[in-house]
């Protein structure tokens, strides 16, 4: 009888996989079902991308296998990007190792710095990616918990004390943090990512910063590895999914210190054999994108995020105005066991999908996540749905 590797056991089907099937059977049913769920920008890039791809791509000379590092015209894009951006000056030949997508390197990372056993401190609420692929790779999952009264910021002193606790106090360490945070859409301060750095070089733990959103309904993007001696205890995962609308194109970064650069690629090398050159030039095009294609994006989310305030108001749900990224968390009320329960009753009530705070980790339970990546029109008609749904309760 074939039977799986032990390494799957604990580790189901992606929720949004399992869910986009169920939401699928209900439009064949005739439902109609608006996802409010997953954030997948539902724009396409800027027309210069797309013009450069296309050039590119009929080209005869590009179709062969690629520089396991990446072009040096993306790697070099990615280093001016990160200087306009961020004020950061990485070494564009060492530095910086573009990916198949960002999620991709969650997974090289885990692979290359976890052994059996190894104590990995995941966010809970948290992208659930972060614990699977450290389970995959044969880690230890600690928990550390995020908590509105403490604006889901690590609580350092508690942290410190679950690492002093750990039997396995010389086992390699991958610290997951995520600012602008997904689901909540807290934003870090520089204050926050100092004293970050601080806690991993006095704690004896790899700082790995997921930082896909920063461009998002926010005016001063950062990266952790602006703070003096970043490089030394941290590495950044950064993407073009979100901030060049560009989900589907598969194009991320990793960025730090050469050592550590140098460690993943001996991984991430036996796993692929390189980004198709064309979408590595178009990936390059658009990181030279200026002010006004960040502004005209977020202007389109500002305004969807108005209606977003709307709809929830409707659930009487409470939430924060100040958040950043492609989502609006929210707290649902008291008359609901969880956020799963809200959510169906979305969903087959209203014909509506919203995430339960739940998938993101325990303390995400009472909480909901409505993305952003949906017409003004779609999510003005959730609004009107919900009404109907709530008039036909009375």
């Amino acid at each position: 009888m074939i039977s799986t590797a032990k390494r799957l056991e604990g580790i189901g089907e992606y929720y949004f996989s399992q869910k986009l099937r169920a939401i699928d059977e209900l439009n064949r049913q005739g439902k109609q079902i608006i996802n409010l769920g997953i954030g997948s920008p539902d724009m396409p890039p800027h027309p210069d991308v797309i013009k450069t791809l296309q050039e590119e791509s009929a080209k005869p000379n590009v179709h062969a296998y690629q520089n396991y590092k990446g072009s040096p015209v993306l790697r070099e894009a990615i280093a001016a990007w990160y200087k306009t951006w961020y004020n950061i000056t990485l070494n564009a030949d060492t530095e910086i190792l573009p990916l198949i997508g960002s999620k991709e390197g969650i997974m090289h990372l885990c692979m290359t710095y976890i052994n059996e056993g190894d104590d990995v401190y995941v966010p809970n609420p948290g992208y659930p990616t972060y614990r699977s692929a450290a389970t995959l790779a044969g880690g230890n999952i600690v928990e550390y918990t995020l908590e509105e009264k403490n604006n889901w910021l690590p609580d350092l002193e508690a942290l410190k004390k679950q690492i002093a606790g750990s039997q396995k106090r010389q086992s390699a360490r991958l610290l997951f943090v995520n600012y602008p945070h997904m689901p909540t859409g807290q934003l870090p301060t520089a204050s926050f990512f100092e004293s970050l750095v601080a806690f991993a070089k006095a704690n004896n733990v790899l700082i790995v910063h997921d930082n896909p959103y920063s461009f998002i309904l926010n005016d001063n993007p950062a990266s952790i590895l602006s703070v003096p001696g970043a490089k030394e205890v941290a590495v950044e995962l950064n993407s073009l999914s979100k901030s060049q609308n560009m989900a589907g194109w598969r194009v991320g970064m990793l960025c730090g210190a050469k050592e550590r650069m140098d460690e993943v690629l001996r991984f991430k090398s036996n796993m692929d054999s390189g980004m198709f050159l064309p979408v590595q030039l178009a990936a390059a095009k658009a990181l030279t994108l200026g002010q006004d294609w960040y502004s005209s994006i977020n202007a389109m989310y500002r305004n969807r995020r108005e209606k977003v305030f709307a709809l929830l108001q409707l659930l009487n749900c409470s939430f924060s105005l100040q958040q950043a990224g492609m989502f609006v968390w929210a707290k649902i009320p008291a008359a609901y066991k969880d956020g799963y329960a809200l959510s169906d009753e979305a969903l087959y009530n209203a014909g509506i999908f919203i995430t339960p705070g739940g998938i993101f980790g325990s303390a995400g339970n009472n909480y909901i996540r409505v993305s952003l990546c949906c017409t003004e029109q779609k999510i003005q008609e959730s609004i009107e749905r919900v009404k109907a749904s709530l008039k036909g309760k009375k």
